[in-house]
């Protein structure tokens, strides 16, 4: 059998050359494009992001990227978010005082942190629930991060079956010291659409194996 075929999205935002060999080390055939029908029909597609949230916006929009992660959604094909690209799945963003729309794949605003010291950067444990499919075996294990805004609260549904779907799994983290943390939103994975606050390309090890356990979900 063949290793998955992987798209990272090439749209000018993004530590896109990391990620691109963080794949590639676990098992992934990737190719780094904006063209819509590779990235349309990959077996999996990796929107990575740094910078502001409106800017990541603009450029996803200049190559039809809020498009394609649409398709690929409504046909249930797995895409993952990495840090904005995370922050961008969420309906809004607010940076600076200027609101931006995201992709509005979940309710919920991106938003500064509240937390004595931000940006908040480098390495933190998380807070993972049972059945996660991406933090199998890496649950205790810390990730890297370098944020300034998150998403400090989840709005949809967490702990029944929404309808005819299960509900999503979060991933908690904390920002700042004891006494003086802000909780945001560390991860999601909602049926074929997946997201981290984090870098797992910047994670070591643990990183590493929590793509290798997203590249298994791709099938």
């Amino acid at each position: 059998m063949s290793s998955p075929l992987v798209t990272v999205l090439d749209y000018g935002f993004g530590n896109v050359r990391s990620a691109v060999r963080a794949l590639e080390h676990v098992g992934a055939r990737v190719v780094l494009t904006d063209d819509r029908v590779i990235a349309e029909n990959s077996d999996g597609l990796v929107v990575p992001g740094v910078g502001a949230f409106e800017a990541v916006m603009q450029g996803l929009k200049q190559v039809r990227g809020d498009q394609i992660v649409g398709r690929r959604l409504a046909g249930g094909r797995p895409v993952l978010g990495i840090c904005v690209g995370h922050q961008v799945m969420f309906e809004r963003g607010v940076e600076h005082g200027v609101e931006a729309e995201g992709l509005d794949q979940w309710p919920g605003v991106v938003e500064r942190l509240r937390s004595p010291v931000v940006p908040n950067m480098g390495w933190a444990p998380v807070e993972v629930p049972q059945g996660s499919a991406l933090f199998a075996g890496i649950e205790d294990e810390r990730f890297y991060f370098v944020h300034s805004y998150a998403a400090r609260e989840f709005p949809l549904g967490t702990t029944e079956d929404t309808g005819r779907f299960a509900a999503p799994l979060v991933t908690w983290s904390e920002a700042g010291r004891q006494g003086e943390s802000d909780r945001f939103v560390a991860a999601v994975e909602n049926g074929a659409l997946m997201a981290t606050q984090f870098h797992p390309e910047k994670s070591g090890e643990a990183g590493l194996q929590l793509l290798r356990n997203w590249i298994a979900t791709l099938g």
